[in-house]
């Protein structure tokens, strides 16, 4: 699958005033991650063990 069909989903912590920076896709196995506001630049993809350990780190932040 092509980066350009998954479903894209931004932050809630995103303002609505089109200021939207991070936005997440999630297929099975993968989490892909983009800058929406640099949409030139490639997306990168992380496993799932490690978007869980990300998310565990930034909730304890």
């Amino acid at each position: 699958m092509s980066t350009t069909e998954l479903a894209w989903f931004k932050s809630s912590y995103s303002g609505s005033s089109g200021d939207d920076c991070v936005e997440v896709a999630v297929t099975e196995r993968t989490i892909h991650v983009r800058d929406s506001k640099d949409l030139s630049r490639a997306p990168f993809a992380v496993g799932l063990d490690g978007w869980l350990r990300f998310v565990a780190f930034a909730a304890e932040a």
